[in-house]
């Protein structure tokens, strides 16, 4: 009988203690590997209970490497990352050295959407996958080799570099502007169309909040169109079915094409968020995905800056 493999413990035990020691923590390893974290906790301890050892000592919110699950992840740490290298290199055989790239909605649609073309005439021996989504345990999945997503720039297990930051002011048609000029006057505003977009996302900007920052007063509004992704909110704006918050670089090309305007003229909100570009920080690099990283790093450095903040 061959016992070859009777040492090895399932690879996917590796990879949840992997995570887990780089993170350090269970919660951080599960948002690595788009699984929960009571089965990152679960694998672990399977891993542990095949070689009678202790990796972890657990607290009651945090984790710490034993010195016996030190000396293990020293040396599992390599053997995984060539392992990558590896399976990349083989794929990138058959699947036309593809970069998977995931996005929320509304920077897929109207961030790399409108670029991909240029992306396409410069990298002819590269393919982006792009993947779309406004979940971000979705965009930060394990098969992401990288990601764009808002926040503070901070992401446990991720290195994240600035794309452009949050600047949010009104949008609409130039016909909607033309048939209301009185929507110039930020008091009159809410007397208006203002479409609004119905999010997961609670702590993203919203008409409600907008007003409040500029006038330093509390606003009820009536949102008359209300819909459930924002690139829609967009597509409304320009069709002239009223005024929507413009996310600036998501939608500058449309205002340069002469679809949209800003009816407020150059009154905006600046918030402490970002977009940011993500990659795993621990997973081995690649030709492919390096020329994806660059690519978008020189996009963003040729951004329209607002005002005197560098966004």
């Amino acid at each position: 009988m061959d016992n070859r493999n009777s040492a090895l413990p399932p690879l996917d035990y590796l990879l949840a203690m992997d995570a887990a020691a780089d993170c350090g923590s269970f919660k951080g390893a599960s948002k690595i590997l788009n699984i929960s974290e009571s089965a990152v906790s679960r694998k672990v301890k399977l891993l542990e209970l095949h070689y009678d050892q202790t990796f972890f000592k657990r607290g009651e919110r945090s984790i710490a490497l034993t010195h016996q699950g030190q000396k293990f992840h020293e040396n599992i740490a390599p053997i995984l990352n060539d392992l990558r290298a590896l399976s990349r290199n083989m794929l990138s055989n058959t699947s036309q050295n593809i970069v998977t790239l995931s996005a929320t909605h509304s920077v897929a649609g109207l961030w790399l959407m409108p670029r991909l073309g240029d992306f396409n005439a410069k990298f002819n021996d590269v393919t982006i996958k792009l993947v779309s989504s406004d979940n971000d345990e979705e965009c930060l999945g394990a098969d992401m080799d990288l990601t764009i997503l808002r926040g503070n720039g901070t992401w446990t297990g991720y290195d994240a570099k600035l794309l452009f930051g949050e600047t949010v002011f009104p949008v609409c048609s130039p016909g909607y502007l033309d048939n209301n000029p009185e929507i110039r006057d930020i008091e009159r505003l809410t007397d208006y169309s203002l479409i609004g977009v119905d999010s997961q996302h609670t702590e993203w900007m919203t008409w409600t909040t907008w007003l409040s920052a500029k006038t330093q007063k509390d606003h009820w509004v009536d949102q008359a169109v209300l819909l459930n992704t924002y690139p829609l909110s967009i597509d409304a704006a320009q069709s002239g079915l009223g005024v929507a918050l413009g996310w600036g670089h998501l939608v500058d090309h449309l205002i340069d094409a002469g679809k949209l305007v800003r009816p407020l003229g150059d009154a905006a909100v600046r918030t402490e968020f970002g977009y940011y570009l993500l990659k795993p920080a621990q997973r081995s690099s690649f030709e492919e995905r390096d020329k994806v990283e660059a690519w978008l790093i020189s996009v963003s450095e040729g951004r329209k800056r607002y005002g005197n903040v560098v966004d």
